[in-house]
């Protein structure tokens, strides 16, 4: 739908008169009725939340986080395993084979 700011003047006049038009139709359809004719249900707006609510919602979920805080407990940081320099050297010793061949193929990774 195209924004009322963005219409000529004609077609402002235009949009008018047709809503003049509905509302005389709706009017006369009341009257055939017998009775109001419902309007189209306006959309709801944004709910306002009170100070107090919001309070109630902050304690809780402060509450919330207490709680699974408590309940973790700080484990021991586990200690990084130190390779042996003779199991280093064994792994660059087999590593220069590899990767002589891979050169030699002209590859730059494996």
């Amino acid at each position: 739908m195209t924004s009322l700011h963005n219409l000529t003047v004609a077609q402002l006049r235009q949009a008018l008169s047709i809503k003049e038009k509905i509302e005389e139709l709706e009017a006369e359809l009341a009257a055939v009725a017998g009775g109001e004719v419902p309007a189209a249900a306006k959309p709801r707006g944004r709910r306002e939340m009170s100070a107090a609510g919001r309070a109630r919602i902050a304690a809780a979920q402060k509450a919330r986080w207490a709680k699974v805080k408590s309940a973790k407990v700080e484990a021991a940081p586990r200690k990084r395993r130190k390779m042996s320099a003779a199991g280093r050297a064994r792994m660059a010793a087999a590593a220069k084979p590899r990767w002589a061949k891979a050169k030699a193929a002209g590859k730059n990774r494996l």
